[in-house]
């Protein structure tokens, strides 16, 4: 039988009522002593935040960086705009050290500009059809230069494809381009550098500033075997084209930047981890005149009479088996690794343009414009973490005038539907440009740096170059420094002010060294013994053969490319018919099981 609940009445004896009250005294006591070591928690957490939020303060807000979270990145204008409004928090915060917040507003400015460009750009997604928009990048920015109306493009460019189509992968892209900004703290030039030299877009300018910053540090290059001029283009690289890698002479490559047909994973077999990857394109239409002028006797261009003509029997002209004739169609999207074969109307080529983005992506941290040079050396300025001198140049591999031809409207529209896959990579790549000007410099500070650079660039023209500029090869006085000439391009070079001092000539004479002699040279520096043997096993050759239509060095380099092709064509031929072969031998096992031997 329960007993009853005890209460408390007048009957009970003083004892027990003794007891009761010790017991709830206790009890008492342990929750104080809880709620005193609470209040002790409590304190000194509010003190360390307290004491952290002062130390920020005073050392100008080092947790700038933000990282961006991939589910929660683009899903709503919601989220874009809680982004804006968390970095108008963090940009609100002043520093007490006055040299330091000027860096800081211009960095927290380049954020709030691209924030606000995405934030458009998604309302954009949510309104607009698979309509054509004409509009602009970035304000007072067109898409493409000045003399763009003579290639018969519109200025500002229209995007001419739907956003799904351009940007196929808006989180992805924003990844590449909204990165932690380096600042004076953490900022180290690099120097593990590799560059996917394209064609007929500024490459070679931008070689020269590799090989001038890597010569004056004394950086290794990852240069062709056997003193070639090219990593054995148009193959796909293999880490066995790079001189020392099978022989192990070298330990640590700094610089890869000659002329190759795109692989990743053979290239992080060479190049260190933490290398940075960068590379440009040019507008396919410029582009596409050039190269018909440059490569004018390649298979698909010999017989057509015009750049017109080609265009209007494009598939008729074109083999895409035929050696070289990789030239004449989407050479981006090959130079990258691409399969560029692809027909202007196929079903699937919104979906290999989205592949080829995202792969770019993927591989390289920069990509840069050639219509815009002068911006993308300041851009690359930045994210290599280089001086104003490390990047100043002059013109190489550039054509005089008097080769350049103008194209009609009509002609451009033709180029934008034969090179379709290497036109949508350009526009792509266009807008990402700008979205990395704006997060890494700035368009206020990008103008005054563009303005340094080529008043610089001025200075050195005035105190190197005897004529002021660019001749044409038959003014050139050194024949060392004469480029080399091929197909019906004029290129152009330089010659030097006859009274310079010994440092002031070594320095201008880095600056107007063409490609082919700058490798060559530096060949010779970096592997001697094997230079050596180079040269003396080419010495009985004689001067007409070495020459052809180039001077003798570049001869020669360019018939051991060419006799490399040849040889590594024969080798696949040899194991194709070999394997070919080996399966005409091998029993064969029809559908009911049963073997035959051939």
């Amino acid at each position: 039988m329960l007993s009853p609940p005890r209460r408390w009445i007048r009957d009970q004896s003083p004892g027990s009522v003794t007891s009761c009250v010790r017991r709830g005294l206790c009890s008492r006591r342990h929750s104080l002593w809880i709620l005193l070591i609470l209040l002790v928690v409590c304190i000194a957490i509010q003190t360390f935040v307290a004491r952290q939020a002062r130390n920020d303060k005073l050392t100008g807000l080092p947790h700038l960086r933000f990282t961006v979270n991939k589910q929660h990145l683009f899903p709503t204008v919601q989220n874009a705009w809680e982004s804006i409004q968390s970095l108008t928090a963090k940009r609100d915060v002043k520093s007490p050290q006055t040299d330091r917040t000027a860096d800081v507003h211009q960095q927290n400015e380049g954020y709030r500009k691209q924030l606000d460009y995405i934030l458009s750009k998604h309302v954009d997604n949510l309104a607009i059809d698979s309509q054509t928009k004409a509009r602009k990048v970035s304000a007072g920015k067109p898409l493409l230069p000045k003399h763009g109306a003579s290639l018969g493009l519109q200025v500002p460019l229209a995007l001419n494809s739907t956003r799904k189509s351009l940007i196929p992968n808006p989180p992805s892209l924003l990844k590449a381009h909204i990165n932690s900004v380096p600042t004076k703290e953490t900022c180290h030039p690099k120097s593990h550098i590799v560059f996917l030299k394209t064609h007929k877009t500024a490459s070679s300018t931008i070689l020269n500033i590799l090989y001038r910053y890597g010569e004056s540090r004394n950086l290794t290059f990852a240069l062709p075997l056997n003193k070639h001029s090219q990593l054995f283009y148009p193959f796909s690289f293999a880490s066995h084209f790079v001189e020392g890698v099978s022989s192990r002479s070298l330990r640590e490559f700094h610089i890869m930047c000659n002329h190759m047909r795109f692989r990743k994973y053979e290239v992080a077999k060479v190049m260190p981890r933490d290398t940075f990857y960068f590379s440009i394109l040019r507008n396919p239409v410029a582009m596409m005149e050039s190269i018909f002028i440059y490569y004018r006797s390649i298979p698909a261009f010999h017989k057509t009479r015009s750049l017109d003509n080609f265009l209007d029997n494009s598939w008729k002209n074109y083999n895409s088996s035929v050696t070289n004739n990789h030239y004449a169609h989407n050479i981006l999207a090959f130079d990258f690794g691409f399969d560029n074969n692809v027909a202007p109307g196929a079903d699937d080529l919104e979906e290999r343009t989205s592949m080829a983005i995202a792969a770019i992506e993927r591989d390289f941290h920069l990509i840069l414009i050639s219509e815009y040079f002068d911006e993308s050396m300041i851009l690359l300025k930045h994210a290599l973490c280089w001086s104003l001198e490390d990047v100043v140049s002059f013109k190489l591999n550039s054509r005089s005038e008097k080769s350049r031809h103008p194209l009609l409207p009509e002609t451009a529209e033709k180029i934008k539907r034969w090179n379709a896959l290497d036109w949508r990579i350009y526009l792509h790549f266009n807008t990402s440009f700008w979205l990395k000007v704006d997060s890494l410099v700035g368009q206020e500070q990008m103008k005054r740096e563009v303005s340094q650079l080529r008043e610089l660039q001025t200075k050195l023209a005035n105190s190197c170059l005897k004529d002021g500029g660019a001749v044409d090869p038959s003014k050139i006085k050194d024949v060392g420094l004469k480029p080399f000439q091929y197909g019906a391009a004029v290129i152009q070079g330089y010659n030097l002010n006859p009274d310079l001092d010994t440092q002031t000539k070594i320095k201008c004479q880095r600056l107007i060294t063409p490609e082919l002699q700058y490798t060559d040279r530096l060949y010779t520096q970096q592997f001697p013994e094997l230079a050596a043997k180079h040269k003396q096993e080419t010495k009985g050759v004689s001067p007409r053969r070495q020459r052809s239509d180039r001077t003798g060095m570049t001869g020669r380099a360019w018939a051991r490319d060419a006799h490399y092709r040849q040889m590594m064509r024969r080798k696949f031929s040899n194991l194709k018919n070999q394997k070919a072969l080996t399966s005409a031998l091998l029993p064969h096992t029809d559908a009911n099981n049963n073997t035959s031997m051939p």
